[in-house]
Parts: C-alpha cells; structure tokens; sequence
C-alpha cells in the first residue's frame, strides 16, 4: 500500500509511474537530509547550552565562595573582638566619639581614656554595642573589615 493521494493520481492519468517514484524518491532524500543536519544543529544548540550553564555554574561558584569568605571574615572579627576586648567602666569618666555623623559615648576609665586619646586602644563595633580593644588587634580588624573599627588614633 502506497500513498492513497498518489494512487489516486495515478488512477486518474495525471502522473505516470515514473513521476510517482521520482517523488517518493525525491521525499526520501529529503527525509535522509534533514535527519543528517539536525543532529548537527542539536549538537550545535547543545553545546550552546552547555556552555551558558557553565558559564552560570562558575558565577553561581564565585558568589557562594565570596559569601563564605565574608562569613568567615565576620567570625574572625567577633572572636577577636570577644577574646580582646577590655572590660569597660560604669563609672568612669564618658569618652565621646562620632559614628556614622552622631556622636555616641561610653564610660572607661581615666587610664584607658588617655589610652584611647594616644591610639593604644581602639573602640570597635560589635552588633549594637562598642567594645574597647588594644590597638594592635584593632589594626588586625582593620585589614578585615574598616567599618567596625570606630575610633582609632594614630601615634
């Protein structure tokens, strides 16, 4: 069994046997191609699109890699500042300092005012409160994060 169109040209005169073959001939070649050079333009895409998703992939690496290096950086900063910081004195004398165009304040002692006043010691920032720091630990802060370190006065 044929294809019922072309039988029914052929019942009717209006192709010949060899026109019919000619065409189914002609269809075929044309199947055959068209399966040749889609695989190569499927490749073609695929590839394409192997490369985007890598190419995303690497980004998607980037950003998950420089997140965990500030995560690690904020964790060394809190530890150094926990294990640093001085103990700070209710009663003592204020100690004001400028953060962000507002002036806050804390109590220290006579002693660590001075010490503050001569960059010895460094007020740095830990969440919402300051803590006082020797000012060497304060310059190791520094070249992790600029923003916590408050009020440092050089020598």
């Amino acid at each position: 069994m044929g294809n019922p169109f072309q039988d029914q040209l052929l019942k009717a005169g209006l192709v010949s046997k060899k026109q019919a073959k000619k065409a189914k001939r002609e269809k075929h070649l044309n199947r055959k191609q068209s399966k040749e050079s889609n695989p190569s333009t499927i490749s073609t895409k695929a590839r394409a699109e192997q490369a985007a998703q890598a190419k995303r992939s690497r980004e998607l690496d980037l950003k998950r890699t420089e997140e965990n290096r500030q995560r690690e950086q904020k964790a060394q900063i809190k530890q150094m500042i926990e294990q640093n910081r001085l103990d700070l004195d209710d009663h003592g004398e204020a100690y004001h300092f400028v953060e962000q165009k507002r002036i806050q304040r804390i109590f220290v002692s006579d002693e660590m005012a001075d010490q503050l006043s001569r960059g010895q010691l460094a007020i740095v920032k830990l969440g919402d409160s300051y803590e006082v720091v020797p000012g060497k630990v304060a310059h190791q802060i520094a070249t992790r994060d600029k923003e916590v370190v408050i009020t440092l006065h050089q020598k």
